[in-house]
């Protein structure tokens, strides 16, 4: 008896052990400690939060390039360029959408037809903060996607429905820090407070945190790509573009006859 006890807790401790490691890896995937404590826009929406998870990761291209796809994101619009059968009826944009490139503080980003985030901070080629809190979700349309049309979209709402608190506030911030040699240093970071937790929401809170964390991950990996095509895209033309010039100038410059 003794012996099993002694086997079982050091396998519940093992166990434990890992969770606590897997936890801290998917809470600051990316960063180093000093980008997870700097404060970034966004924090003083959520000043007293119970958690907040930072992540980055380096961008092949100037802030310009990965901008765009920021401005365009939500459900209706160009996708989160994550998994789309969650979050999406279709399939996230892989071009620049230019009807969806304006955007302001107070517009609604949304999650699907009933509503979304409220934008809170727009700095161009710096910063995009989304906000929700217990009012935002009040004033939500009725207006559910059939689970027939995009049965994982629902699934993942219902999901949400029963994990989040009744008192749920929110800032979900995207960094842009411009790096020597045409990069970018790409940060979000998702800083919550919940209050009236239930016994349902404490028990999926976990599992609720790791499921945000794979789909920013997958949207970080999205955005990364499509701004780094984006900026070759335009190297190419500008290259293009000077070639026709310089044999522009050398005809023009050649002599008659």
């Amino acid at each position: 008896m003794i012996k099993r006890i002694v086997v079982g807790s050091a396998i519940a401790a093992a166990g434990w052990a890992g969770y606590v490691a897997a936890q801290r890896w998917y809470r600051t995937w990316g960063i180093d400690p000093a980008e997870a404590a700097k404060i970034l826009p966004g924090d003083e929406l959520v000043p007293e939060s119970t958690g907040s998870d930072t992540r980055g990761i380096t961008v092949d291209a100037p802030p310009e390039a990965v901008w765009p796809w920021l401005v365009q994101m939500g459900y209706g619009r160009a996708g989160w360029y994550s998994y789309d059968a969650i979050d999406m009826k279709g399939a996230s944009s892989e071009a620049i959408l230019p009807e969806h490139q304006s955007l302001a503080v107070d517009d609604i980003v949304p999650t699907d037809p009933g509503g979304g985030f409220v934008v809170k901070v727009v700095e161009p080629e710096r910063a995009l903060v989304l906000y929700i809190d217990p009012e935002v979700l009040a004033a939500r349309k009725d207006a559910a996607v059939p689970a027939a049309e995009a049965p994982g979209l629902a699934m993942s709402g219902k999901f949400l429905e029963t994990a989040t608190p009744p008192k749920f506030t929110a800032a979900w911030s995207f960094v842009l820090e411009p790096l020597g040699g045409g990069q970018t240093r790409f940060l979000e970071r998702f800083r919550v407070r919940m209050d009236g937790e239930s016994p349902g929401s404490k028990a999926l809170a976990p599992l609720l945190g790791f499921g945000v964390f794979v789909m920013t991950q997958r949207q970080m990996l999205g955005i990364k790509a499509r701004a780094e095509k984006l900026a070759r895209d335009r190297a190419a033309l500008h290259r293009d573009v000077d070639d026709v010039v310089e044999q522009a100038l050398a005809t023009e410059a050649a002599p008659a006859g």
